[in-house]
């Protein structure tokens, strides 16, 4: 098998735009995987998956991440040890050192599954489609390690994000005799202002230890039809920022009822249509072998600070996000950003670091 570099594949794959579709970046995956005498297997949701070892009885670890990026591309650029460029450290970076790990393994007992899905940046179609199929048994001491830009800390926590729409039913009048019917805006107004009370209930969300307190935030307000009319119908978009145990269906329900007991029929509240599940908030226990795989390699534990795949992973076995490269620093973003960067030592390190941490899972969970 030929020596993988990580820091090599990461500048090519960064010269490959994947911002509109993830065909060049999938053929160039797929690539280096039969250079490395793997043969990779493309599924009907765009998925890119591949295994080493082949025991059943073994752990099964699972390598996550996404070969997608958002808008727009921007070329590769190099400073010295720095990276720069659309996708060097969301998802890229964490892609090498991934890739660097899966070579390297060599499981005696269990398997490592490579999993690299086309859509976590929009509606997560790839991963939805392919994680009830995963095989994962928790009492076999499976686990996810999903590479996202961490800093090399290992994250074992999460907020979920969830969106959905106020509807408010007004009666249009005209807006010379207000009183002869029923403004959507004035109700909207009051819509807002309940709406922190909503995790003041008695039954509401406690503040997490470690992700704090769930949020709720109106982004979009849209309602009348003309200047000189009394609305008869206005929507609210809400951002909502989860936290365990709260999932969608549960604060669908909870937020309907709530506006509902406060302001009348007038008002409901649906999740947006969405062709795939919502991102729901998850926690890893600290006893995990994966987490403590990372312990003893001294990487601090946090929480992530946004929504990923590691929801839908985190159902099924014991997940953790790690990776170089950080979503912002102290001059403001970096992933998303266009100065999106990535310092190449680091994913050197943090493709150490998991190769080490893979062969820690594989071997303790089998002892």
């Amino acid at each position: 098998m030929a020596d993988f570099d990580p820091v090599a594949f990461l500048e090519r794959a960064v010269e490959i735009p994947s911002h509109e579709d993830v065909d060049g970046m999938r053929s160039f995956l797929c690539e280096t995987l039969r250079e490395h005498d793997i043969d990779p297997t493309v599924d009907d949701a765009g998925n890119v998956t591949a295994s080493r070892g082949g025991d059943p009885d073994g752990p099964h670890l699972v390598l996550n991440t996404h070969i997608d990026t958002v808008a727009p591309h921007i070329p590769p650029s190099r400073d010295g040890d720095t990276l720069s460029g659309r996708g060097s450290c969301d998802a890229k970076g964490p892609l090498a050192a991934i890739l660097a790990a899966f070579f390297d393994c060599d499981p005696e007992a269990g398997r490592v599954t490579l999993v690299v899905t086309p859509d976590e940046e929009v509606y997560s179609t790839g991963a939805a489609a392919i994680v009830p199929d995963l095989d994962l048994d928790p009492e076999r001491g499976d686990a996810v390690i999903v590479g996202e830009p961490t800093g090399l800390d290992v994250c074992t926590a999460a907020k979920g994000r969830f969106e959905g729409v106020v509807e408010i039913e007004g009666e249009s009048a005209h807006a010379a005799e207000p009183e002869s019917g029923t403004n959507a805006i004035s109700l909207a107004a009051r819509a807002v202002e309940a709406l922190p009370g909503f995790d003041d209930r008695p039954d509401g969300l406690d503040a997490h230890p470690d992700l704090g307190a769930p949020t709720l935030t109106p982004t979009v307000i849209d309602g009348g039809d003309a200047t000189n009319q009394v609305a008869g119908a206005c929507e609210i978009v809400l951002d909502r920022r989860s936290v365990p145990p709260e999932t969608a269906d549960g604060y669908e329900t909870g937020l309907d009822e709530y506006l509902r007991e406060r302001l009348g029929s007038r008002v409901s509240f649906e999740l947006t249509d969405r062709k795939t599940p919502f991102l729901e908030a998850f926690e890893t226990d600290a006893d995990a072998g994966v987490v403590q795989a990372f312990r003893e390699l001294d990487c601090a534990t946090r929480p992530f600070t946004a929504a990923t795949e590691a929801s839908y992973f985190a159902r099924r076995a014991p997940t953790v996000v790690f990776g170089p490269g950080v979503l912002a620093d102290s001059e403001g973003p970096v992933a998303h950003a266009d100065r999106e960067y990535v310092r190449l030592p680091e994913v050197e390190r943090a493709a150490e670091t998991l190769e080490n941490a893979v062969e820690t899972c594989l071997r303790e969970s089998h002892s």
